[in-house]
């Protein structure tokens, strides 16, 4: 599973890196990617009532909570409920007799997350200075 998010997910064959440092490198920071994205979809299996900070910034979760509307609003927010969050900008619809969310929807979720919250990010600074 880790190595099909590191080809498909990554891409990691389609680099156009000339030199082996510069591709080691790339495949360094992809394996910590598809680790992530590995992870998160194992959590979201195994202990799906964990808090969210065990895998998500305080950036994300407030990207989060802001980005993808909640259906109950009373509900707790455990992990499992931010990382079908993260599914769901993936493309994951979250339908009651769908499975838990695939890697290839996390894949999807968290680079859309990422860019996002980056934006956020950067959006906050310009606005404070």
């Amino acid at each position: 599973m880790f190595h099909k998010i590191l080809k498909s997910g990554c891409k990691a064959e389609e680099s156009k890196l000339r030199t082996a440092q510069r591709l080691t490198n790339l495949i360094a920071l992809f394996c910590i990617l598809s680790w992530r994205v590995f992870w998160m979809t194992m959590l979201n299996r195994s202990a799906p009532d964990a808090p969210p900070t065990l895998a998500l910034t305080a950036t994300e979760i407030g990207v989060l909570d802001r980005l993808v509307n909640d259906k109950p609003k009373g509900r707790q927010k455990t992990l499992s409920h931010y990382l079908i969050k993260i599914a769901r900008l993936g493309g994951y619809l979250a339908r009651a007799s769908d499975p838990p969310p695939g890697n290839t929807v996390m894949w999807r979720g968290l680079s859309r997350l990422t860019d996002i919250a980056l934006g956020a990010m950067v959006g906050a600074e310009f606005m404070g200075n």
